[in-house]
């Protein structure tokens, strides 16, 4: 089988799989932020939450333990993280797009020029642009009431509020 790429293009290609896949699975996973509510432990991410309040019998509140996505996209706590999950969710698109189309071209002849490979660059360059504004974006969201709740109302926008939350140790070591 011979392929439209050399050993530099082969290695791009593999790499290209590895961080769109890395990329995408961290944008899935609930777990940008912990914090606790009621007791128990509390995750979020831009549009999927982990342990969440409702209204039981009685109007008591009762922790529902388990994951889930927003009910619906205006149903996510604020505009900053609408904004970050369609912009995330756009660039791990990208990503995934240029990896299957370079992957291809490690199995097809022909598949990928000089030019298209110049061009898979650009697209993952804009991918990794958009990847890295939902980050940005992210903070923006702090100050909503579901987040002041679980990190307490102290919480705003790039301040987490008082020692319930914490960002995962990954994300710490990148902002600082």
């Amino acid at each position: 089988m011979r392929s439209s790429l050399t050993l530099v293009g082969t290695f791009w290609a593999f790499l290209s799989l590895i961080t769109a896949v890395a990329s995408s699975t961290s944008y899935f996973l609930p777990y940008w932020l912990f914090g606790s509510q009621l007791g128990k432990p509390v995750s979020f991410s831009t549009f999927r939450r982990c342990n969440y309040p409702v209204r039981g019998d009685g109007h008591n509140l009762i922790m529902v333990e388990e994951c889930g996505r927003y009910a619906s996209f205006t149903a996510i706590p604020s505009l900053a993280w609408q904004m970050c999950t369609v912009v995330t969710g756009a660039g791990c698109a990208l990503l995934l797009l240029v990896a299957l189309a370079a992957v291809l071209g490690c199995c097809m002849e022909e598949l990928i020029s000089r030019m298209m490979g110049r061009c898979m660059g650009a697209a993952q360059f804009v991918g990794g642009l958009l990847i890295s504004s939902g980050c940005a974006l992210y903070p923006l969201g702090w100050n909503s009431p579901e987040v002041m709740q679980t990190c307490g109302n102290v919480s705003n926008q790039f301040q987490l509020g008082n020692a319930r939350c914490q960002l995962p140790s990954e994300m710490v070591l990148v902002m600082h």
